[in-house]
């Protein structure tokens, strides 16, 4: 999948220089502009028809007006160019209006760099299987990428589990190759996982294990090698 391009809309220089550097720290994303008031953000969208956009790190509170109007404006335009809210903004009728209004994801300042890569990696997740050809063939595959979006919060994993490693863990599972029937429904082992994650074995099986907890992976033995069968895992 080709980088996904992001334009920051951020009154404050400063928080601006912060988002873009946090932004290109996250692998896959990339800054294709930063914006300070709506009008500069409406604008940029409006080039070759929001063409060079795929998600807007929108600001509320901006100088000429507000970050809901921008996304209001964007709808009536019949642009489908994904928001994440990064806003000081707590009253909970913004946050109705936000989620009315398609916000992907709603991130309250101050935060970490942490919380940050964790709503983007989420998103870069959730875009994986939302551009996917074809059709899903069941509920589960939708309730899977409404809980990829939204996730549960880090402090949920076990303990020695973090959310960074359990999406790159995810990631190496949904990314493997799927270029024929039988590779379609071949799955990868704890070995595999290490290579693509660049973590040790023992650590991909902890993360593949949990993940067959929480119904987000399956395991089954694979056959045709020496020896006991090997056990491999494929996302549900």
């Amino acid at each position: 999948m080709n980088d996904i391009r992001v334009l920051v809309v951020e009154d404050e220089p400063l928080l601006a220089e912060a988002h873009t550097a946090y932004t290109e720290r996250v692998p896959g994303f990339v800054v294709a502009g930063v914006a300070h008031t709506g009008r500069e953000a409406m604008a940029a969208l409006r080039r070759r028809g929001g063409a060079d956009v795929d998600l807007v790190l929108l600001d509320f509170r901006l100088p000429d007006v507000h970050g809901l109007d921008v996304c209001r404006a964007l709808r009536a335009a019949g642009s489908s160019v994904d928001v994440l809210a990064v806003t000081s903004a707590r009253d909970l009728a913004v946050v109705r209006a936000a989620v009315s209004l398609g916000v992907t994801h709603y991130l309250l300042k101050p935060f970490t760099f942490a919380a940050f890569r964790d709503k983007l990696e989420r998103y870069a997740d959730y875009r994986r299987q939302a551009l996917a050809d074809g059709e899903v063939a069941a509920q589960h595959e939708v309730d899977r990428m409404f809980a990829t979006l939204r996730g549960a919060a880090p402090h949920t994993l076990p303990k020695g589990l973090d959310v960074h490693t359990l999406h790159r863990v995810l990631s190496a599972l949904a990314d493997r190759p799927r270029t024929t029937p039988a590779e379609a429904e071949a799955g990868l082992s704890a070995t595999e996982v290490s290579r693509r994650t660049g973590i040790s074995r023992v650590t991909a099986r902890r993360y593949l294990e949990y993940l067959v907890t929480i119904d987000r992976a399956v395991r089954s033995p694979r056959y045709g090698t020496p020896g006991r069968p090997e056990v491999e895992y494929r996302p549900t």
